[in-house]
């Protein structure tokens, strides 16, 4: 259908890092590079929901896993480094226009924006994804290439976590980036869209966005596993993850 630390096992899952130090997992995330993300929460309609963003085709250097299975896959732009459903043995519920959609109790909810500043006349339009499951609210800029408006922002608002490109050229700048994040003033900040090995794109490195920034973790994560009650007052941090290749 289409709308448009160590390691630790438990069950179907694999704690590498937690805010609290809990077992109770409601939500991990891992990251395949470029803007790819992986997202698993339980809900009440289902346990390990799979929902995954902007898969990227090999073209762009790097090899993307195969056969995924999904039950949410939200598309930001058309741009074959963020659409390729090739690489699903079954994808799920396909998303890639802006819209209001629920799937097995995953809310979400899609922007228009654009990929430029100049209301999509270079590059087109872009699709910004909040995604809301078990009181955790997740937002994806996707390749945003402007400063959100006033009603954007207010849209946009009550952000835990924010998967935001860094990598400038073809997106907001690094200094833009920084100007996002006070404007959405997140709990958790993930940079995403910059130079990592294999990627024959250009694009910036993430050590200029963290200079600019000021903080950045020191350990890349390969998994980040999070729960709501935990990110209660929490202070923003800015963390790092190392992409994964299945």
């Amino acid at each position: 259908m289409n709308f448009g630390g160590e390691d630790q096992n438990y069950g179907s899952y694999s704690i590498t890092r937690s805010l609290d130090n809990s077992l109770t997992i409601y939500m991990d995330i891992r990251w395949f590079g470029q803007s790819f993300f992986e997202i698993v929460v339980d809900t009440a309609a289902k346990k390990g929901v799979k929902l995954f963003i902007d898969p990227y085709a090999s073209h762009i250097g790097l090899t993307p896993p195969g056969n995924l299975e999904g039950d949410i896959v939200l598309i930001t732009h058309n741009h074959p480094d963020h659409n390729n459903i090739g690489a699903f043995k079954n994808p799920g519920i396909v998303i890639n226009t802006p819209g209001e959609y629920s799937v097995q109790e995953v809310d979400v909810k899609g922007f228009l924006t654009y990929h430029d500043d100049k209301s999509g006349e270079e590059r087109g339009i872009n699709i910004v994804y909040a995604l809301e499951a078990e009181d955790i609210r997740i937002v994806h800029l996707g390749d945003l290439g402007h400063l959100p408006s006033e009603e954007q922002v207010h849209k946009i608002d009550g952000v835990d976590v924010l998967m935001i490109p860094v990598g400038g050229l073809h997106s907001i700048t690094v200094k833009e980036a920084v100007k996002v994040i006070k404007q959405l003033e997140p709990k958790i900040v993930i940079p995403m869209h910059y130079k990592i090995p294999g990627l024959t794109v250009e694009m910036g490195d993430l050590d200029t966005f963290c200079k600019e920034m000021g903080i950045c973790a020191t350990e890349p994560v390969k998994k980040l596993s999070i729960k709501a009650g935990n990110l209660a007052g929490k202070e923003m941090e800015v963390i790092i993850f190392e992409p994964q290749k299945n």
